[in-house]
């Protein structure tokens, strides 16, 4: 019985990696590409925040190949921080609500699916919140796909060096989150495209 519950967990796990490298990195890069082709400020802005805010999923992937029970509490919260830089500026919103065209309607669309996405993975990684303070079968299981990363693209690169740069990937962001919601915000409050 425990093994079907892991196996079924693996799956899960492993679908939800496929799903966020189809969501979180090839969706965006297309629109990004789009974007700077067809030349659209709201939704090039737009995806710049993304790249930002999405930026702790990569080093939630790094602190995991090193182990650090950080990763599961930073995995977490970058679920929840995604579709609130996607949904949080007033004016970005606004502006491509009346956007006419084909890459409006397909930011729009992959807009909603992120929020979806991220809800579900949301919950999803709730289970895996215990993992911050003590080693669980469930940790494991979820550990495995960075390490299957690692030996994809990094094949040979220590993983204290990996850890490290999660690490420092880490406290660079917490000190650009800090600075935005400290003097960013207070500052031009939801509007993305002043200054």
């Amino acid at each position: 019985m425990q093994e079907t519950k892991t196996m079924d967990l693996r799956q899960a796990v492993w679908l939800d990696f496929r799903l966020a490298v189809l969501f979180t990195v090839i969706a965006p890069l297309i629109l990004l590409g789009w974007t700077f082709q067809v030349k659209s400020n709201p939704i090039w802005r737009s995806l710049v925040i993304y790249w930002r805010v999405s930026s702790l999923l990569a080093i939630s992937v790094y602190l995991l190949i090193a182990a650090n029970p950080l990763a599961y509490l930073t995995g977490w919260l970058a679920r929840i921080l995604i579709p609130v830089g996607l949904w949080f500026w007033k004016d970005i919103n606004d502006a491509v609500d009346i956007l006419p065209g084909k890459l409006a309607f397909a930011y729009r669309a992959w807009r909603w699916a992120m929020a979806f996405y991220c809800a579900i993975g949301t919950v999803f990684g709730l289970q895996f919140l215990p993992c911050v303070v003590g080693r669980q079968p469930a940790c494991t299981v979820l550990a495995e796909v960075p390490l299957a990363f690692k030996e994809l693209l990094h094949r040979g690169v220590p993983v204290n060096t990996l850890g490290f740069w999660g690490i420092l990937g880490l406290a660079v962001y917490v000190l650009y989150f800090g600075v935005f919601l400290t003097v960013g915000l207070p500052r031009t409050g939801r509007f993305a495209l002043r200054g």
